[in-house]
């Protein structure tokens, strides 16, 4: 195999080369020049061995960067360590699928298409306050999980990272195939931190469902297929204070949730804890505020029959819902590929 030499190295090397020839074929100039270099106190020699060690040091710079940081990203080997690190035994039934959803879907969630502030681009919520707020506590969970990631590729932008985390997840989960596109950028500092209440208060109904949705610029249609992913984790007491999964299948991606939504009679929870519903039979699954409002809607419930019927349709009606939430507010290159990826 034939290795390219790094242009620093390779201008050294010739520099080398030169300079040996010209040792060879002038041997009284060369000793004329130690003997003015010793007449000088040794200045010049001691110059240029600095300007040697400086030309080696920005060298050896250089191939760190080239080796680490300016190699273009191969996101499908990124999808792959992703993928890998799901399935864990001592997390929510078994996978960090669930949470790094979430992530991405919070990271997206605060776009403002009136200010154009929000979305994805910027990883902001690795910053206070926006870590800190209520809507993602227990997210830190998820953000810690990519780091072995983002160390193993450097090059790669936690605002992609994060957003494609939640691709690789709906995917190794059952779901559709989500097409993704690399383009976000990472903000520098807390400065560009979202408010607080611009992600979707589960307490509250269609009304606040609306206001939350039509800000980013989905409609009615979307605000349901998005819903669609409660089939997938459930809620902590001690993150929501809501508690319990919505599916008997939490950690794989299906039409369930509209199914069991419109199937089983649900009940309000007699607990201590936030208003929330259970189903009546068995007490192990719970509905949202927010979820049984789809039932009470006449145009929210339209698109939850019809996803109960036809896992296909909501499939397709979530990629492009899930996709167009992720890309929300970011400002891609004309040129920017856009990928379908193959599932582990």
């Amino acid at each position: 195999m034939i290795r390219r030499l790094n242009p620093v190295f390779a201008s050294i090397k010739t520099q080398s080369h030169l300079s040996r020839r010209f040792l060879t074929t002038r041997p009284i100039q060369r000793t004329q020049s130690r003997f003015q270099s010793t007449q000088s106190g040794g200045s010049k020699s001691n110059a240029g061995l600095y300007a040697t060690l400086a030309v080696i040091a920005a060298a050896a710079g250089g191939w760190y960067y080239y080796q680490n940081e300016a190699k273009p990203v191969n996101y499908q080997e990124v999808y792959n360590a992703i993928a890998e690190i799901l399935d864990n035994a001592d997390y929510d039934d078994g996978s960090y699928g669930p949470v790094l959803v979430r992530l991405a879907w919070h990271a997206a969630g605060t776009y403002d298409k009136a200010s154009g502030t929000g979305g994805s681009n910027g990883a902001t919520m690795r910053f206070n306050p926006e870590s800190a707020h209520d809507a993602n506590a227990g997210l830190s969970v998820a953000r810690d999980v990519l780091e072995p990631i983002k160390k193993k590729f450097p090059s790669i932008t936690y605002a992609d990272l994060w957003s494609l985390a939640g691709v690789v997840a709906i995917q190794e989960m059952g779901g559709p195939t989500i097409k993704w596109r690399p383009g976000r950028a990472d903000a520098d500092t807390a400065a560009a931190c979202t408010p607080d209440g611009r992600l979707p208060d589960a307490s509250k109904t269609q009304d606040h469902l609306r206001d939350i949705f039509y800000r980013m610029g989905f409609n009615d249609q979307e605000i349901v297929a998005l819903a669609g992913a409660h089939a997938l984790g459930r809620c902590h007491a001690d993150r929501s204070g809501f508690k319990g999964p919505w599916t008997f299948s939490p950690t794989t991606l299906s039409n369930d949730f509209f199914k069991l939504l419109l199937s089983e009679k649900w009940v309000q929870k007699k607990w201590d804890g936030p208003k929330q519903f259970e189903d009546k039979q068995t007490g192990s699954l719970m509905m949202l505020p927010s979820d049984m409002a789809l039932l009470s809607d006449k145009s929210f419930k339209k698109h939850v029959d019809a996803y109960a019927k036809d896992q296909d349709l909501f499939f397709k009606d979530f990629a492009a819902a899930f996709q167009k939430l992720e890309e929300l507010g970011v400002p891609f290159k004309k040129e920017a590929p856009i990928f379908e990826f193959k599932r582990l």
